[in-house]
């Protein structure tokens, strides 16, 4: 056989035999067309076969992909501009949806994508207003952009895995007036807060003192009312002394009257010495 022929026959048959396989590498997502019609997209890493000049496979990338967007202008609910600077996770989770609405090309489902989320993001702040924009509600905004998107690219067979925004700017000829009343919107509610301090104080106080009132008050009606039980009890002892020896209990009460007024430089008392307030010192046997 001609050497030539045996030759031209090896390249025929090695390019059979290389276009009737193909590989899956771990980053990749394979699908097989037949005549330009999807065929199989379930493949796994491996080495597969397929009919030569049939069938082709096109391939694109499981890994994650980044859409880095420059800075863009968004209106908020009070008709403000602001630019903002976002980026986007996304990867292929259907590949014959992703193939149907780009045809496989990935700068177009990109750029798809990037509408939706603008879209998104756009419809977001037109329902706030610059400070909550630009406070701690921007991680709400966001979220719930991110829960509308993801809805959206379903349908393009891609998911969304994070938005996330890199700076929020002010264009230059606003950023003055919405900061000054920023700040005078803080101004506002730290005097409101102040308020309800003082308020809630003055409350307090004015509790304290009713409370100190009502105490002293129930004190002192207490300290009556045991006082009042002493002077009867102190008034029936009195009385059942007395009425066991009248002699000496007026004896014992004269004992108490004169300890309690003689000797003292504080007073002077002018009194008849024939009185009775001085019987017991002239009769010393007139208690016994």
């Amino acid at each position: 056989m001609n050497p030539r022929l045996i030759g031209i026959v090896a390249i025929a048959v090695a390019l059979l035999a290389a276009s009737s396989v193909f590989t899956v590498d771990e980053r990749e997502i394979a699908v097989q067309f037949r005549f330009g019609e999807i065929q199989n997209t379930d493949f796994t890493p491996g080495i597969y076969l397929k009919a030569p000049f049939v069938d082709t496979v096109v391939k694109f990338p499981r890994r994650l992909l980044t859409i880095d967007n420059p800075q863009e202008l968004f209106l908020t609910f009070e008709k403000k501009n602001l630019f903002v600077d976002f980026f986007i996770k996304w990867r292929i989770t259907d590949v014959q949806a992703y193939y149907r609405a780009s045809r496989g090309d990935e700068s177009l489902a990109a750029q798809r994508l990037l509408e939706i989320v603008k879209d998104g993001i756009r419809g977001e702040f037109a329902k706030r207003t610059v400070p909550q924009v630009v406070s701690a509600e921007r991680r709400e905004l966001m979220d719930r952009m991110l829960a509308d998107v993801r809805k959206s690219a379903r349908e393009l067979g891609i998911e969304v895995i994070d938005v996330r925004v890199k700076r929020t700017e002010f264009p230059e000829q606003v950023s003055d007036s919405v900061f000054e009343r920023m700040r005078q919107e803080r101004a506002r509610v730290a005097a409101e807060l102040r308020a309800q301090g003082a308020e809630a104080a003055e409350q307090i106080r004015a509790e304290a003192d009713r409370q100190r009132v009502v105490t002293i008050a129930e004190a002192y009606r207490d300290a009556e009312k045991v006082r009042g039980q002493g002077d009867a009890e102190a008034a029936r002892i009195y009385a059942e002394a007395y009425r066991r020896n009248p002699d000496f209990f007026t004896f014992y009460r004269s004992m108490q009257a004169y300890r309690s007024s003689l000797g003292k430089d504080s007073g002077l008392m002018v009194l008849d010495g024939g009185g009775e307030f001085f019987r017991y010192l002239r009769e010393p046997g007139a208690g016994q």
